[in-house]
């Protein structure tokens, strides 16, 4: 498995990442994580990537790490996840929070939400490290909060102190457009976690460009775009977007048998991506990853023409459909 220089961090990793988050949603039976973790390290895959979100996903992988936690490069996330309702802190921050609601007739300001309290993520942090069995996690990223929030800065001095503490070795930020975009002009973190595919390459116009200039790792997320274009369109609305613009786009390796191939080297092939996360809970779907992986950058032709495909299409859309727009409307008034 090839690796590359994760931006300034020294970290080596590994052009597939192991991405946990079927492994919870799924509820993936342990000896199947213990196998993907077994086969993963005999292929050279270095970086697992996970979520308390993602029910318990962490300690799965806490477990399956036992004797071979030196084999891999644990990232991990904080917010979004409260302590158990039954919990004193869990149903106090759950009272405060809908006498909130109550008083002021509407949701506060996401800054003001408990996910996002400095001292709920200070937990997340200590109880990702309990969940993963480990003294150290190799990146911590806040997981996809807003800008205003991180303008906020008490966040992020979260991280840094847990980093200062040897609790954490770096820190990133996992999210898109204008978040990610603040997140990566302000200079604070060593890392962008943000989606990359087929179906969503505004990134590659405006945050990863910078995020290369500054010396950050890049991590593709959804970087097969769900494989959204073997199915009729989805009735859940994340996925709705990525299956709109695909049949927009038509692009003509998705009717041959290649189509997954091509798809997972597209952002592997970009410049300034240093790995993508895949997840899944099947063996044999992994193996076969690893194997698109393996067969390096699409030939420079291909990468171009998939390329010009979304400037000529996509980015007509999001000219109609600002909402739409990852970030480049505001780099452009900025």
């Amino acid at each position: 498995m090839e690796r590359r220089a994760f931006g300034r961090t020294g970290m080596q990793v590994g052009v597939l990442g192991f991405g946990a988050g079927e492994i919870g949603s799924e509820n993936t039976p342990y000896a199947t994580v213990d196998k993907l973790l077994g086969e993963a390290a005999d292929a050279g895959i270095n970086v697992i990537d996970t979520a308390p979100l993602y029910s318990d996903s962490e300690e799965k992988i806490g477990r399956a790490l036992h004797g071979r936690r030196d084999r891999f490069l644990l990232f991990t996330k904080c917010g979004r996840r409260l302590p158990r309702k039954s919990s004193w802190n869990g149903f106090w921050l759950r009272a405060k929070r809908k006498y909130g609601r109550w008083k002021d007739k509407t949701d506060p300001p996401e800054f003001q939400s408990p996910e996002w309290n400095p001292r709920v993520l200070e937990w997340n942090i200590e109880q990702s490290l309990r969940r993963l069995k480990t003294d150290r996690i190799d990146l911590i990223q806040l997981h996809s909060c807003s800008e205003e929030t991180l303008r906020r800065g008490d966040v992020i001095q979260v991280l840094q102190k847990a980093r200062q503490a040897g609790k954490v070795l770096h820190i990133g930020y996992s999210g898109d457009k204008e978040a990610a975009l603040y997140a990566v002009r302000c200079r604070h973190f060593e890392s962008l976690q943000t989606s990359i595919n087929i179906a969503d390459q505004e990134a590659l116009d405006v945050t990863v460009p910078l995020a290369h200039q500054q010396g950050m790792g890049v991590i593709a997320k959804r970087p097969i775009a769900n494989a959204l274009w073997r199915i009729a369109r989805p009735e859940n609305r994340y996925y709705q977007p990525y299956w709109d613009r695909l049949q927009a786009l038509r692009y003509d390796f998705l009717q041959d048998g290649h189509a997954l191939e091509v798809a997972l080297r597209f952002p592997l092939s970009a410049p300034g991506v240093h790995t993508a996360i895949v997840g899944t809970t099947n063996p044999a779907h992994f193996r076969q990853n690893m194997q698109f992986a393996a067969a390096g950058a699409l030939d420079d032709d291909q990468f171009k023409a998939i390329r010009a495909r979304w400037k000529n299409v996509a980015r007509m859309e999001l000219e109609k459909a600002p909402e739409l727009d990852g970030g480049r409307f505001v780099a452009e008034q900025d």
